[in-house]
């Protein structure tokens, strides 16, 4: 690498690398030249490396990839709090009215809420499945794009969408949704806009209807189609309850994976949010065509969905990353959170203690989730040539210094302090405060505009 390359050198921490062979440093370096990670390894950095323009003594601290989230829903930051004792079905025809009403405004401050929790949290890529586009409502994908810019993280969205409305035997009102062709034509301007297919792109773009429940079958077949001619890939949510399979059935007369299959949804070009309810054949049709999963623990817990099959995916070779989902459904909006519990609820299930180990769920929250997103090439481990989207975690405070495992002490302990988080090299994060945004403008912009969507929905 040309020698005018700025490094930074981090020094004296533990790193745990979350490569192919899981290899972990007690004390060790990493080196930054760019936005690229030059080298890392055991005890100190080499010398005489040039043009060192910071070096970060990481004692007491871990170092691992930056979180990857692989599901979430961003509007929802200005909706969280209510219908706590619902089931998704029920939760949805509470909410979706509110929903329909959101603008660009809402949808903007609701985005900087969401991004701001995750990227202090040790997030350095997200995405959102935004599908709520009100008529008249603004540009909405653009708002959360220039979100996620400012705020700095790498950023996916998945442009969602619906047109199976309630005179239809949808869920969503009928003002709430778009028209087959609106929709497709509006997903294809978004990500000709939008889409960056470089290796080190900061903003990607992927083609997701809403769900087999809010959307045509000729919308997933079409979104299959538009998705695969532009390049781009598909999201949506599937298996994620009983009373969806049921829905399924009545409806098309196959289960959801059946039925995704049918419309060309399977596919390593493809990942899907929850899958909770998969039987075997289920799971070895997402392993035989490598569909990715988007396991969103807490909200399934908080809508009584179901424990997903993780351990068994993952045997099978399902490629599974880990989600926030939307935060009215996971009102805290965290990811790191995700980690302990993606290893507690799945516990709770038919494997016990052999369920999930704590690096086996670090490894859902950093490379899994570039698997899921398809770039596990760039980002989610810790390797030179690898995009430099890392995470300083301090470890030596009271709630964890007595945690000898210091992976143990990031999942299984308190959440982690955030001592510097970076992402294409540049630094979002210092000392559990965002660097690029206001966190207490956002906290008042978010309120304002919660206030005014309660106000509108008649709240």
């Amino acid at each position: 690498m040309a020698a005018e390359v700025q490094r930074t050198v981090i020094e004296n921490c533990s790193i745990a690398t979350v490569d192919a062979h899981d290899t972990e440093y007690a004390h060790g370096y990493v080196v930054i030249a760019g936005n690229r990670i030059e080298s890392l390894g055991a005890g100190r950095a080499p010398e005489g490396l040039e043009n060192v323009v910071r070096r970060i003594d990481a004692t007491g601290h871990l170092v691992t990839p930056g979180l990857v989230n692989t599901h979430h829903h961003y509007y929802q930051w200005i909706t969280r709090g209510l219908a706590t004792d619902h089931n998704l079905f029920d939760w949805l025809v509470a909410l979706y009215p509110t929903w329909a009403r959101i603008d660009e405004p809402m949808v903007r401050a609701a985005a900087q809420g969401s991004l701001a929790m995750m990227a202090r949290g040790g997030v350095t890529t997200a995405m959102d499945h935004h599908y709520v586009y009100p008529r008249d409502s603004g540009d909405l994908s653009g708002a959360i794009i220039r979100a996620a810019r400012e705020t700095g993280v790498r950023f996916t969205l998945a442009r969602g969408s619906m047109d199976r409305s309630e005179k239809d035997g949808g869920l969503p009102p009928d003002f709430a949704v778009e028209t087959l062709e609106g929709a497709l034509a509006a997903t294809e301007a978004t990500v000709r806009e939008h889409h960056d297919p470089s290796f080190d792109a900061m903003t990607q773009v992927a083609v997701a209807p809403c769900s087999p429940f809010s959307v045509s079958t000729e919308l997933l077949r079409e979104g299959a189609v538009l998705a695969r001619r532009l390049g781009v890939r598909l999201h949506t949510h599937g298996s994620e309850t009983v009373e969806e399979e049921k829905f399924c059935h009545e409806l098309f007369g196959m289960g959801p994976t059946d039925y995704f299959e049918s419309t060309g949804w399977l596919g390593e070009d493809v990942w899907m949010a929850h899958c909770v309810h998969m039987n075997d054949s289920d799971i070895a049709a997402f392993a035989r065509t490598k569909t990715g999963v988007a396991h969103c623990p807490s909200s399934n817990a908080r809508l009584a969905a179901g424990i997903a099959r993780v351990p068994d995916m993952l045997a099978a070779g399902v490629p599974v990353g880990l989600g926030v989902d939307g935060t009215a459904s996971n009102e805290s909006g965290e990811l790191h959170t995700e980690l302990r519990n993606a290893l507690l609820i799945n516990r709770l299930g038919s494997h016990k203690e052999a369920a999930l180990n704590a690096r086996q769920a670090l490894r859902l929250g950093t490379y899994g989730g570039a698997q899921v997103l398809g770039r596990a090439s760039q980002i989610g481990s810790l390797e030179p040539g690898k995009l430099a989207d890392l995470v300083l975690w301090r470890l030596d405070t009271l709630a964890h210094a007595s945690i000898a495992d210091p992976v143990a002490a990031l999942v299984l302990g308190a959440a982690a302090p955030v001592t510097a988080s970076f992402v294409n090299g540049r630094q979002i994060v210092e000392d559990d405060r965002l660097l690029h945004v206001d966190e207490d403008e956002i906290a008042r912009a978010t309120r304002t505009e919660a206030q005014r969507l309660a106000k509108l929905a008649g709240r």
